[in-house]
């Protein structure tokens, strides 16, 4: 009796990380404060153009977070710039703006610093209306829990001058744990190379309570 055999199933193959980790376009709610994403859409309005603009020229942001948004030619080809990133899912930009009447009140952005594993950066502004308000510290919680939970990040990092305080408060606050300071790390807007505090959050980490 001769013995039958069969093919075996070819094994499946294995899935790309980076396939899972894109960001996808979605408005996170704060109840007073809507995170919405930067794209085209966004440009339509010419009040949130003049908001980056304004942004450009506000010392604290040309400093710390300089924006190519001198005018509102410049602020149209940043916002197609932002609408880019959300297309290949690399990097998922937001506009914090009033819930009662679009203000624009900052930036959000997470990006992949290394999308095949999972780590990844985050970082923010605000205009100086904003400032003050918890707006940074709900904003970067909330966008940081999303992307642990819908892009499958395994280690978000902030990276901030030592000089810049305020960032390292938000920071702290977020749960972003402190890591070491990195030597002349980065070319702020002064032209300078600074020193930075880098913080991190695991996936695995709690939620902060505080």
């Amino acid at each position: 009796m001769s013995a039958s055999t069969s093919a075996a199933a070819p094994a499946a193959a294995a899935q790309d990380p980076a396939d899972r980790r894109a960001f996808v376009r979605t408005t996170i709610d704060l109840g007073d404060v809507l995170l919405r994403p930067w794209g085209r859409e966004a440009a339509e309005q010419e009040a949130v153009l003049d908001g980056l603009v304004t942004a450009a020229a506000d010392p604290l942001i040309a400093l710390w977070n300089p924006l190519a948004t001198a005018d509102r030619s410049d602020a149209l080809a940043w916002l197609e710039a932002r609408d880019g990133g959300w297309d290949r899912g690399a990097s998922a930009s937001f506009a914090a703006l009033a819930a009662a009447d679009g203000t624009l009140l900052g930036g959000f952005t997470l990006r992949w610093v290394d999308r095949a594993d999972g780590l990844a950066m985050i970082g923010y502004w605000l205009l100086p209306a904003a400032r003050g308000r918890s707006v940074a510290t709900r904003a970067t919680r909330a966008v940081t829990s999303w992307g642990f939970r819908t892009a499958d990040a395994r280690r978000i990092e902030i990276a901030h001058a030592v000089g810049n305080e305020a960032s390292c408060r938000v920071a702290d606050r977020c749960g972003y744990l402190p890591e070491g300071t990195l030597r002349d790390s980065h070319r702020f807007g002064d032209g300078e190379y600074h020193d930075e505090h880098l913080h991190a959050r695991l996936a695995a980490d709690p939620e902060p309570t505080a």
